[in-house]
């Protein structure tokens, strides 16, 4: 007899956070999220997400046993900034049974449509901004830092119930070695056409973070104002974000776009901190995990290109190979032997065709799902 409660103790919101430990005990290929960081953000009060909107936890039982897990996600800066009534599910595990599966969506549902939400939307944790979509090809590997992974049978279990394909979302591989060279070639004289017009393209400056942060944030609630799903981060969330991103960030992987004091574009790589994650058993740091996270980063072979963006009218002058060329080449000497760039809308045509351009190839693919309550 399948059993939703909702998550309403610490001893509860534990037994959420390390349900996928359980589930993926035996997937070499699963990373286990870090305790301390879902415990803070699933937490009111302690992530700047809840400052706006409202999360509410359930978990499946099957007699004491948790089988399954799921976010039901009242998101009211999309609904203002889309003017839709959208609800959103994520953080969704399950075991192989389509009835549980089931009684989780119904449950996200209806307290959804309590809330007045008419049409349901995921998975996302708990935006775009966030990791989102369901993996549907490209079970081979690990997924890289802040991508989401789950089990192959899941896309059956969201459309038994009731769930279509809303889009996809992809992930490129591109391998230094093959990259297609044409953007480190003519990264000069892009960079002296934009020099002539002002533009300059340089490294993220660590020793003024907090200035450059609030310039980074301005290009990124602007240029990706389009996008399916996008919502403006706010001012705490981004701050938030960017402090935990400082932890691996390396300058020579965030580049800029400057004119006149004014970032007109960015891009930004991290280090695949998975690497080192996935070797952290049920994701806790202590006693051993953080001195695997504090050693072990040095020996990071993989990329993983989250962001670039470029404010509309300064598109089309070269900016966004010159960003792209800019991260290629500073790999050269270094560990970094690849990466992925991910994750671009499936329908984003002008910016597939440049990453396909260097001989990056498509290898993993997400999907977002949508039905009406």
């Amino acid at each position: 007899m399948i059993h939703i409660a909702s998550v309403d103790s610490k001893k509860e919101l534990g037994q959420f956070i390390d349900f996928p430990h359980d589930l993926y005990r035996n997937d070499k290929n699963y990373v286990p999220e870090l305790f301390i960081a879902q415990r803070d953000m699933l937490t009111p009060g302690k992530h700047p997400f809840h400052e706006h909107s409202q999360v509410k936890l359930f978990l499946a039982y099957i007699g004491q046993r948790v089988v399954g897990r799921i976010a039901a996600i009242l998101n009211r800066n999309h609904n203002a900034f889309t003017e839709r009534k959208d609800g959103f599910f994520g953080f969704f595990d399950c075991i192989d049974d389509p009835k549980t599966a089931d009684s989780l969506i119904e449950e996200a549902s209806a307290w959804l449509k309590s809330q007045g939400a008419v049409h349901l939307i995921g998975p996302v944790n708990f935006s775009t901004n966030d990791p989102c979509g369901l993996l549907v090809e490209g079970f081979e590997r690990p997924p890289m830092a802040m991508m989401p992974y789950n089990a192959p049978y899941y896309e059956v279990l969201l459309m038994q119930a009731g769930l279509r394909k809303k889009t996809d979302l992809l992930a490129y591989e591109l391998e230094v070695s093959n990259s297609n060279d044409r953007s480190i070639k003519l990264l000069d004289t892009l960079q002296e056409r934009l020099k002539r017009q002002g533009i300059t393209i340089r490294k993220v400056n660590l020793k003024n973070f907090k200035e450059e942060v609030v310039k980074i944030r301005e290009v990124y609630n602007s240029a990706w104002d389009k996008n399916l799903g996008f919502v403006p981060m706010t001012d705490n969330e981004f701050d938030y974000l960017a402090k935990d991103l400082k932890l691996i960030l390396d300058p020579n992987f965030c580049i800029v776009a400057e004119k006149d004091g004014k970032f007109v574009g960015f891009a930004l790589g991290i280090p695949d901190i998975n690497q080192v994650l996935i070797k952290i058993r049920r994701g806790r740091l202590l006693p051993t995990g953080i001195f695997k996270l504090l050693f072990q980063k040095k020996n990071i072979t993989r990329l993983r290109v989250l962001t670039l963006g470029v404010l509309e009218s300064y598109r089309k002058m070269g900016i966004e190979a010159c960003l792209y060329g800019s991260i290629i080449k500073n790999t050269y000497g270094t560990k970094i032997t690849g990466g992925e760039c991910s994750w671009m809308l499936e329908d984003n045509y002008l910016m597939n065709h440049a990453i396909e351009q260097i001989n990056g190839k498509l290898y993993k693919r997400y999907r977002l799902y949508e039905k009406e309550l």
